[in-house]
């Protein structure tokens, strides 16, 4: 039963989906591609009334996203066979149709053949400055109907929801308000995907991709007569099903070839092996055992497909099964040792392995089973594995300091058992395979370079970046040094990241003619110069230097105590200590054995590129914002702009207050004119002095959450909001939370805080308190406490830190909660809030984390408003899984 939430009444409705066709509702199936189902002659596929709007996700897209260029791949190295199975579509005649003009009423199928229809409109968008003669065939090949108009004009006709979106899409780029909605972003997600496919790094040809989309994903096209009951169809390809896990199908493969041996085999070797495994990890190392094999390409979710069909390349024995669930077996234990590094009995081993276990390193796990299988067969000792562990500790570190992009890592760690020199010892082959070119592997001169200017703390995972520091404060040699497992540490920012007046003045010192001090510290603050490890944040806080000095000099650490030596703390100060850091990581982590040029240049504008891409409809952001993301400089972000043809929306990098840029000029063929009614087009609103409205500015940090989506700071945020109750301290999370609450805020503020979150938990949320110290925060959440990965929250509250409060609305991490990955639900919450006197934020910020300020609350009305809309969330979250 659909479930009603108060108010506007958005109707909420679980479904899942199974492809399964009952035998008698179908009259025809046959395996097609995109190309051969939609090309020729004119015709038309309509999503009927009954189907769902569009509802693809960028989990799902990014699915989608590997398997087309994994096909295109295979098409670069001259494989011309192999395709990859996409699904099924379901079609039947349309009531509307005509002998001259054939209409397909979509049964099955329509997020399938709307995705790709999508993803092409955006490759045709992506060429058509350079190649219109390219664009347009694809359009008239794939997405229009050319001599037909109306509705009949496009060759998919969605659903009446989606129908406006998707056909200002298929017309072209600039038709105004055509990003909003799952359409809209899925759109927006190919143009992004293929700015980052022209990365130099790993460079795809866009043909190709588009000849992996209509010609190597195949869809099985099951057509029924006309008089067939559609609606029966439909209701019998959603019914429910519990899919069994890959290594589940492998499992009764295997054992139903084995029907004299199976018994014996299963007792002596599976079972033990399914006891020290979770059925996921089983899972991981039958799929490792396959790339040991040399198959360098094999995806998990093809794990049963790939090993049945090199069983049944040839008549295959009991006995050569067994063969193979004994290796498994061997090869278990020592995977169990990546998963659990205390069970490896070498200490210099067991250490490399506890680092990159820290590092949540599982994309290595081909290499460091193979050095491990290596060492096994007695081909390499243990100072050989951790020498070559070390490498691979170093490639992670050194790439993820100098923000190379992990897309391409876990290609390169599964080609490393079929590339691995084999004349040479292994660990320094494996520093030679790791060193090519294309690995980028940053050199000692990258390396220096990226921490005295990169935004060392917008990059990477948390626990990346304490291991870093850790290790960094490691290699002092202190004589008492830190027991880093016990000790409660967290990074702290020595220039605050919410500068105070004092902090502010002494910055203006160090400013430069052409940089403001805010300027300044937007540049320096994520450095790596100015973060240090420390377990007394709530009393550094954002005290002025001479207050965090004294606490610094008592720190067991010896960063700490070098820090608190200076007399000051500015910019020449940060960059100092970056150089002297630097130092020590080229040390730590040993270099490439040849340098990589000056490629990371190409590498940072690649990353302007992906970002501008991302950055949503109705923002802009300025030439300063998107020279701290890069760590670059604004001067040379705006030459870059200038010079460069073809940058997606480059024309909505402004100023800082919000004007177009004096020098600004546009670089593609047929733009020109006025750049403001552009940005009007794009939902962009000015002020009466003719500034754009600072609510749409995009600042550095959001330009960070856009390339990042949902990554660990988000679960790092919901770990925290889980553990609640006393520290060592007897305060408790909730009592320190209010006490820097009223530190900054007046009682009335405090006390309509606590009135909201005594509301929450009566209407059934709970309230979780994070373990900052500086600054703490206050979730509202909903699930099960203490059970990670299960909860959702609407808002974050946050002291102001000199600044007034903030409630947090964490649009960015609902994107991923059902059933808040509908935007159109986000957009709701949205309009919601917008309601409450003071809120204005823009839609541009549906993919964000925007803030407004607590003492708002202290007007009853408000308070009111934000209470409906918290009950409106909480019954939109208890209806998740209605039927």
């Amino acid at each position: 039963m659909a479930h009603l939430c108060p108010g506007r009444g958005h109707r909420v409705v679980s479904r899942t989906s199974s492809h399964t066709v009952q035998q008698g509702d179908i009259m025809q199936a046959k395996e097609t591609l995109f190309a051969d189902l939609v090309q020729g002659r004119a015709q038309q596929f309509q999503v009927p009334l009954y189907q769902r709007t569009y509802s693809w996700t960028e989990r799902q897209l990014g699915q989608l996203w590997a398997d087309i260029l994994e096909q295109a791949e295979l098409l670069e190295s001259g494989d011309r066979a192999s395709t990859h199975f996409l699904g099924s579509v379901v079609l039947a005649p349309s009531p509307q149709n005509e002998a001259t003009f054939p209409r397909w009423l979509v049964v099955d199928g329509q997020q399938r053949l709307t995705t790709l229809s999508l993803a092409l409109a955006a490759i045709r968008d992506h060429i058509a400055d350079a190649q219109p003669d390219e664009a347009e065939r694809i359009d008239e090949e794939y997405l229009i109907n050319k001599r037909k108009n109306g509705t009949d004009h496009f060759r998919l006709l969605p659903t009446q929801a989606d129908r406006p979106q998707f056909a200002a899409l298929v017309r072209g780029p600039l038709e105004p308000q055509a990003g909003g909605g799952n359409v809209g972003m899925a759109y927006g997600f190919f143009r992004r995907k293929l700015v980052e496919a022209s990365d130099p790094a790993t460079p795809q040809d866009v043909f190709r991709i588009e000849q992996a989309i209509t010609s190597r994903l195949t869809l099985v096209a099951v057509t029924a007569e006309r008089g067939d009951n559609v609606h029966r169809i439909f209701e019998s390809l959603n019914n429910t099903g519990l899919k069994l896990s890959q290594a589940d199908l492998l499992r009764n493969y295997l054992f139903m070839r084995m029907p004299t041996r199976g018994e014996h085999v299963y007792e002596a070797y599976w079972l033990p092996l399914q006891n020290s495994l979770s059925n996921d990890e089983l899972e991981q190392l039958m799929w490792l055992q396959l790339v040991l094999g040399g198959d360098d390409r094999v995806r998990r979710q093809d794990l049963y497909a790939s090993q049945q069909q090199h069983f049944e390349q040839r008549e295959i024995t009991e006995a050569e099964i067994e063969a193979y669930i004994r290796d498994l077996h061997h090869r278990g234990a020592l995977f169990r040792r990546l998963l659990h590094p205390e069970e490896e009995q070498d200490p210099a081993v067991r250490a490399q392995l506890r680092r990159l276990d820290t590092w949540q390193a599982q994309v290595t796990y081909p290499a460091l089973m193979l050095l491990l299988d290596r060492r096994e067969r007695g081909e390499a000792d243990s100072s050989d594995i951790a020498r070559a562990m070390s490498y691979i500790e170093s490639f992670l570190v050194r790439r993820m300091i100098c923000r190379v992009p992990t897309n391409n890592l876990n290609r390169i760690f599964q080609a490393v058992p079929g590339q691995l020199p084999l004349d040479v010892p292994v660990a320094d082959g494996l520093h030679q395979l790791l060193s090519a070119d294309n690995r980028f592997w940053p050199d000692d001169d990258e390396l220096r370079g990226k921490i005295r200017s990169a935004p060392f703390y917008q990059y990477g995972r948390w626990h990346q970046r304490k291991t870093v520091l850790q290790r960094l404060e490691e290699s002092y040699g202190h004589p008492e040094p830190v027991d880093f497992a016990s000790a409660q540490l967290t990074i702290e920012h020595v220039l605050p990241q919410s500068a105070g007046d004092e902090w502010m003045r002494m910055l203006s010192e160090d400013a430069a003619v052409t940089e403001t001090a805010e300027e300044l510290h937007t540049r320096l603050r994520h450095t790596l110069g100015n973060l240090t490890l420390t377990a007394v944040n709530s009393e550094l806080s954002n005290h002025p230097f001479e207050r965090k000095q004294d606490l610094l000099k008592g720190s067991h650490l010896e960063m700490n105590r070098r820090i608190a030596a200076t007399d000051r703390w500015g910019a020449q100060e940060i960059l100092a200590r970056a150089n002297d850091l630097a130092e020590r990581a080229i040390a730590l982590w040993p270099a490439p054995l040849r340098g990589i040029g000056r490629a990371e240049r190409s590498r940072d504008w690649q990353l302007a590129h992906q970002v501008l891409a991302a950055l949503p409809q109705g923002t802009w952001t300025s030439y300063g914002d998107l020279a701290a993301f890069l760590g670059s400089g604004a001067q040379a972000v705006g030459n870059h702009l200038a010079a460069t043809p073809g940058v997606a929306n480059a024309y909505r990098v402004l100023t800082s207050e919000g004007k177009v840029s004096d020098g600004f000029r546009w670089t593609s063929p047929g733009e020109g004119g006025d750049v403001r009614p552009r940005l009007t087009a794009d939902g962009i609103r000015f002020t009466v002095n003719g500034a754009a409205d600072p609510a749409q500015r995009v600042t550095a940090d959001d330009l960070a959450l856009l390339l990042t989506g949902l990554d660990d700071t988000q679960a790092d945020d919901e770990d925290t909001a889980q553990r609640t109750g006393q520290d060592q301290s007897e305060e408790t999370r909730a009592d320190r939370f209010f006490r820097q609450l009223a530190a900054d805020d007046s009682p009335e503020t405090v006390a309509a805080v606590r009135a909201l979150l005594t509301r929450w938990e009566e209407l059934g949320g709970w309230v979780g308190h994070g373990a900052g110290q500086a600054i703490t925060s206050a979730f509202l959440m909903l699930g099960e406490a203490g059970a990670p990965g299960r909860g959702i929250w609407p808002l974050t509250l946050y002291p102001g830190g000199g600044r007034g409060g903030t409630a947090e609305v964490v649009f960015q991490h609902l994107a991923a909660r059902e059933p808040f990955t509908d935007r159109r639900l986000r957009a709701e919450l949205l309009l919601r809030l917008n309601e409450l006197k003071g809120v204005d934020i823009p839609e541009g910020k549906l993919e964000l984390r925007p803030s407004f300020r607590l003492s708002l609350l202290e007007e009853n009305h408000n308070r009111e408003l934000l209470t409906e809309t918290l009950a409106w969330f909480r019954c939109c979250w208890g209806a998740r899984d209605a039927a």
